[in-house]
């Protein structure tokens, strides 16, 4: 019996090695799996985040290249706008009184298109005033700055509109 249980161990003890060996060998191949794995992982979560801060680039390159496209066109667009001016001196005489006024006239056109019939403006010149800001003063379409009061003036209004809000 004894002879027999030597026997059955010389088998056996091989397949338990080779068992051993192989499970052994199952655990290190895992591992580096794993380790293979990661390092997939690992580099495709770096190219991932590369696309998509490579695409926020370009949508902002986009958006910012429509906002200067828009700007431009807009720019031409008003730039194709520009009022036609003429003015001249008129008297009128009554038997007490010789009163000068300015006559001045305005319209506006789109290239060459006449947007609007003549505007006209008369104002009453006294002896020393300057015709050119007498002229610019009373122009509908030309562009003229406020004067403080009035910018005071908006100032407030916007202040209290923000309160009321």
């Amino acid at each position: 019996m004894m002879s027999e249980m030597t026997a059955l161990l010389w088998i056996l003890l091989p397949l338990f090695v080779a068992a051993g060996s192989a499970l052994l060998a199952f655990y290190i191949m895992q591992a580096k799996l794993e380790v293979a794995v990661a390092k997939e992982r690992e580099s495709l979560a770096e190219a991932t985040a590369t696309i998509r801060a490579q695409e926020k680039l370009i949508e902002e390159k986009v958006r910012a290249a429509e906002e200067s496209t828009m700007r431009r066109a807009l720019d031409q667009f008003l730039g194709d706008f520009r009022v036609e001016e003429r003015h001249y001196m008129r008297e009128n005489k009554t038997m007490f009184l010789n009163r000068k006024s300015l006559v001045l006239q305005e319209r506006l056109f789109f290239r060459n298109i006449p947007l609007s019939n003549w505007v006209e403006h008369e104002m009453v010149v006294e002896e020393g005033n300057d015709l050119k800001n007498l002229a610019k003063s009373c122009s509908i379409f030309s562009t003229r700055s406020l004067s403080s009061d009035e910018v005071n003036q908006n100032a407030r209004l916007l202040s209290g509109g923000m309160r009321a809000s």
